[in-house]
């Protein structure tokens, strides 16, 4: 079994996570999926987030992480996307 460990705990936090652009637009294509691909490794390996699995399609990114559980699912999402907005432009 593949756990992580804390101090005095184990975990084994992972998530699947969906998001899409506004009213599911087909943006995400040639060196736009490059950029939200890279982008979106870097922004994990600074919060110590492991992707287990991702694709980005046309029209959504699907993402397996492993989160700790230190850092809440809300609170990541928040700062992946917000961040991710402020590389893009």
């Amino acid at each position: 079994m593949d756990n992580r460990s804390i101090s005095h705990t184990r975990w084994k936090c992972q998530y699947h996570i969906v998001f899409i652009p506004k009213y599911r637009k087909k943006v995400l294509y040639g060196k736009v999926r490059d950029d939200v691909r890279e982008i979106i490794s870097t922004l994990c390996k600074y919060k110590y987030v492991d992707i287990v699995a991702g694709a980005v399609c046309i029209d959504h990114v699907h993402l397996s992480v492993a989160i700790p559980p230190k850092l809440s699912i809300s609170n990541f999402m928040g700062y992946l996307k917000g961040s991710a907005s402020c590389e893009s432009r």
